[in-house]
């Protein structure tokens, strides 16, 4: 329905404006050049994310130790990609997934808003007088040719076309409000504060609807230049512009990030409209100091360096007044936006109700970067182990806690099958089945470019979490037979009763095996030493196991129908330990950060290995 309603819209606004086009060829030149400038800027964000090959996420991972380093790179950031909007949302990304913290990502906002104001001096600076399109016409040219020299060209190549496209958006918007000459956006102003408060709520919407105040900023400079608005009237422009930009971030943080995320989404909010507010308490002041410096530096008629510098101070007005209480302004928002308990463990899960339907991790701001998707996916995998380790434990009647140490009375095992504990393919369905799918669904969604290690990890990760799946299935039809044998009473002759408590114990003891294993992952040499001899192990037990199962049908102590059940369990179990040993393999031989031999560990001390 939502998505109807969307395309119903988008139907009627194209409508619309090509009617209004019809009417207006300053309106239309005006409207292809936004075009070309918001296309400009997506080729030029997509040329330099492909450039840095995934580089600069990893420096914004390291930029973070102290505040001033943050505040860099939010400023080089937004001068590269000249988007405060997407340097944001991939601060939300890595915040999101615990790549960062708080007070670093805070100070890495701050860096973005002052860089913000660079872009608006690149226009300024270009004047009323200079035309780029002479300029732009050989980079379109170059930029095409790039794509036929290989990735880095075709990304090089991306960016030089970005670049060609602002430039001849620039020149077209300018001919677009010559044309409008006749149209004197000023003169629809209220006066005083009701006149400033209309220009701002303009400049906020223009923002919000185009998704970009650097498009709102050059549409302001063009209408300044043309002699459309009054310098007044551009600077409230300039502070709902600032407000549109947080709004963005605020709405897609908040929806598309878990807690950790809407903090630092409420911040840029909260930082922006702060600052707008006080720059309008103080706009006469703001006013005079900016007529000042104009002045003195010699351009004191020169309305667009005067916007270009307004919006900096602002900006920089706006870090000087958060900057000294960054600590306590993080401490704050953790109190207003606090973590939501999560169910730790598969019964503390279903003791908190119906499993969500989204992942605390697998957010959409995790798709905005590779690095920040890997760790989320690494997240979710460990969360997916632990869930189907617990599930395949009570197919086995036996509580997690009990992995290492498992029950073997069997008077306590009966107790246990007689209180129909929980059903291992309801669990599935309710929770191993839904974790899956949206891993899946992530997984489909993800669309940044890898690294090579990046790639096999991804490719790894899918397999390891369809091996976890397979495994959980194949513990669900070991649980019927275990439920109709195991529980018998001890007693001779009872062969196929001992036969299923036996491996039940086994099982239990090479899932002990394999988390043992895996909590060993800070020792690379004895884990796969460890892990390689569970192999051998198992198959001795199956050649032992099936000899004296054989020798039970020949002394009559088992039937043909009980021996194809046992032998058939056999294997469930064998495909048990052999999908979780793949699991623990796949993990194996990456770089640090991206292997998952602790797949299976909880909290707290990992217990040694025999």
């Amino acid at each position: 329905m939502t998505q109807t309603l969307k395309w119903i819209a988008v139907a009627i606004l194209a409508v619309a404006l090509g009617a209004s086009f019809h009417y207006s060829a300053g309106w239309l030149q005006l409207c292809a050049g936004l075009a070309l400038f918001l296309f400009g800027m997506q080729c030029l964000e997509q040329g330099l994310k492909e450039l840095a090959g995934g580089r600069m996420e990893r420096l914004l991972a390291r930029s973070t130790a102290t505040p001033f380093k943050g505040l860099l790179f939010g400023g080089g950031a937004t001068l590269l990609l000249q988007s405060s909007t997407l340097v944001s949302l991939l601060t939300i990304a890595f915040l999101s997934t615990g790549l960062i913290q708080l007070g670093g990502a805070i100070a890495v906002l701050l860096g973005a808003n002052l860089g913000a104001t660079s872009g608006i001096w690149l226009l300024a600076l270009a004047g009323q007088n200079l035309s780029l399109s002479p300029l732009a016409l050989p980079l379109l040219v170059f930029g095409v040719l790039a794509r036929y020299t290989g990735p880095q060209g075709a990304a090089a190549g991306r960016l030089v076309v970005g670049i060609a496209f602002i430039f001849l958006a620039i020149d077209q918007i300018k001919h677009g409000f010559s044309a409008m000459a006749t149209i004197e956006l000023g003169s629809y102003a209220a006066d005083g504060w009701a006149g400033t408060l209309l220009f701002v709520a303009v400049g906020l919407l223009l923002t919000v609807i185009v998704q970009s105040s650097h498009a709102t900023l050059m549409l302001t400079l063009a209408a300044l230049s043309q002699g459309q608005l009054e310098p007044a009237q551009s600077l409230a422009i300039a502070i709902g512009s600032n407000v549109g930009s947080s709004v963005t971030t605020g709405v897609m943080g908040y929806i598309g990030g878990n807690r950790a995320g809407q903090r630092l989404a409420l911040a840029h909010v909260l930082f922006n409209v702060t600052t707008a507010s006080l720059a309008l308490l103080a706009l006469p002041l703001l006013q005079a100091a900016v007529l000042w410096l104009t002045a003195v530096a010699g351009m004191g008629d020169n309305a667009l360096i005067q916007l270009a510098l307004f919006h900096t101070l602002i900006n920089a007005l706006g870090v000087a007044l958060f900057w000294p209480w960054q600590p306590a302004f993080a401490a704050l928002l953790e109190r207003w936006l606090p973590d939501r308990p999560q169910a730790v463990g598969l019964i503390a899960e279903i003791a908190s109700g119906p499993t969500p339907n989204r992942s605390p991790y697998l957010t959409d701001s995790a798709l905005l970067s590779a690095d920040s998707a890997t760790e989320a996916f690494s997240q979710e995998l460990h969360h997916l182990g632990r869930i189907s380790l617990e599930v395949i434990g009570q197919a086995l009647y036996c509580p997690p806690d009990e992995l290492d140490s498992p029950q073997r009375d069997v008077a306590v095992l009966r107790q246990r099958l007689q209180r129909s504990p929980l059903d291992s393919e309801a669990l599935y369905r309710q929770h191993v089945k839904p974790l899956y799918g949206e891993l899946l669904r992530f997984i489909g969604r993800f669309e940044q470019p890898l690294d090579a290690v990046q790639q096999q990890w991804w490719r790894n990760g899918q397999e390891a979490a369809s091996q976890l799946v397979k495994a959980v299935k194949d513990a669900h039809q070991l649980q019927a037979n275990l439920k109709r044998h195991a529980g018998a009473e001890a007693q001779a002759g009872n062969a196929a009763a001992d036969a299923y408590r036996e491996l039940r114990l086994q099982l239990l003891d090479a899932l002990a095996w394999l988390v043992r294993c895996g909590q060993q992952h800070d020792d690379p040499q004895r884990w796969r030493h460890e892990l390689q001899a569970l192999e051998p192990r198992m198959q001795a037990f199956k050649e032992e196991f099936t000899a004296r199962l054989f020798a039970a049908v020949r002394d009559g102590r088992l039937d043909g129908s009980q021996l194809g059940s046992l032998v058939n369990d056999l294997g469930y179990a064998q495909r048990i330990v052999r999908n979780l040993h793949q699991v623990l393999l796949l993990g194996d031989g990456h770089r640090h950060g991206l292997s998952w031999s602790g797949l299976f560990q909880d909290e707290g001390e990992a217990p040694a290995l025999p």
